[in-house]
């Protein structure tokens, strides 16, 4: 059974692919997503679209998983980018900038994992569902990967003096 997209679909996974590969371009150029450079001001408005054109996607009738993920994705970049006016602290605001981002890349990396597995290839997806277990062993081992990156990127931040 083939699963089409709509054009909405279609722009919304092509926005997303272009606002995750904008992510790991910067977590390997800058050793995190930076609000204050070209790279990550890409980063977050690819993003922000992404979600947005996610919210009316709604392959089975109703609010999804996908939907919150949006939600927080989008909480998480509001806080990013206030960060600085929260926290009193500049460093704590880098920090807690720098985890808000990262946090973001990892929530939008389980739904393309997820869409990816149980859409391709179009003839016989790979995984049956979200539930698969392929799917659910990937998708821990990205939040590994994003832990490790977290851990990372705090040991780096603590040796910053602002």
């Amino acid at each position: 059974m083939p699963n089409h997209l709509s054009n909405l679909g279609i722009f919304h996974t092509a926005i997303s692919i272009l606002a995750l590969i904008a992510g790991i371009i910067a977590l390997f150029r800058d050793g995190r997503i930076n609000l204050h450079n070209g790279l990550g001001k890409w980063y977050v408005l690819l993003t922000v679209v992404t979600c947005i054109t996610g919210f009316p996607i709604m392959k089975t009738g109703h609010i999804s998983v996908g939907h919150v993920d949006g939600a927080i994705v989008l909480i998480l970049l509001i806080l990013a980018y206030f960060a600085r006016s929260i926290w009193k602290s500049p460093t704590g605001a880098v920090k807690a900038e720098t985890i808000f981002l990262s946090v973001t890349l990892f929530l939008s990396f389980v739904p393309a994992i997820t869409e990816t597995l149980t859409r391709l290839p179009i003839s016989q997806p790979i995984a049956d569902g979200p539930d698969a277990s392929l799917v659910k062993m990937l998708n821990g081992a990205a939040a590994l990967i994003f832990l490790v990156i977290i851990i990372y990127q705090v040991r780096k931040l603590r040796k910053l003096t602002l």
